[in-house]
């Protein structure tokens, strides 16, 4: 909760560069799109919230530099389950292992109170830098994930409802919420390997004095 950062994105000087990013703010800011250092109140007068937190590979213990470290998304699921006061849909937005949603659903579980019901979505992003707002308006998909159950499914229907205000319904893709966070990490895998490759294969290129550009 850095009160300088919240301060920034109120500004006219935003923390961070992204092409139309600046516009959009200002367009948006003050109508339905707020900044605050208040998560409280955020967490209280939502009925859907989204976990969009960095997992950073851990640095120790089980998994040092190679798993996700996953304190950040719980940190966040224990301060929503310890706010909450009525149901809410839970969405993960960063890019977390397969049965992330799982994790968070057992912290919300494990503190829920009288009255109180969650859902839990995966809903993983796809933005690149440098075309992020574009990718955002113009998405080529966008994967929801949630329990396959009546309940489950009603929350889908929800998160569905929202981005069908501007992405067209075709580019929309339901799923189980498994498969929703394997998407992410597989599409992450192939883009790998596919730069892994062309690296590689541009390096036979200028050994043997073919052209890469012709190649691919």
């Amino acid at each position: 909760q850095s009160i300088h950062r919240i301060a920034q994105w109120n500004s006219d000087s935003l923390p961070i560069f992204e092409p139309s990013l600046d516009e959009v703010v200002k367009a948006c800011r003050g109508r339905n799109l707020f900044f605050s250092t208040d998560v409280e109140k955020g967490i209280q007068e939502a009925e859907l919230i989204f976990i969009c937190v960095n997992t950073p590979t851990k640095t120790f213990g089980w998994g040092k530099g190679r798993a996700a470290d996953l304190k950040y998304i719980e940190s966040a699921a224990r301060r929503i389950a310890e706010v909450a006061q009525s149901s809410k849909i839970v969405v993960e937005k960063s890019t977390v292992p397969v049965k992330a949603a799982e994790s968070i659903s057992n912290i919300l579980s494990a503190n829920v109170k009288p009255g109180v019901k969650y859902q839990v979505l995966s809903n993983p992003e796809f933005l690149a830098e440098g075309t992020a707002i574009s990718d955002l308006l113009n998405p080529d998909r966008v994967l929801i994930g949630g329990d396959q159950s009546p309940e489950g499914l009603e929350a889908v229907r929800a998160l569905c409802w929202i981005y069908e205000h501007w992405v067209p319904h075709k580019n929309i893709i339901t799923m189980n919420t498994w498969s929703s966070e394997l998407s992410k990490l597989a599409a992450n895998a192939f883009l790998a390997q596919r730069i892994s490759s062309i690296n590689a294969m541009s390096a036979i290129c200028e050994a043997t004095g073919a052209d890469v550009d012709e190649v691919a």
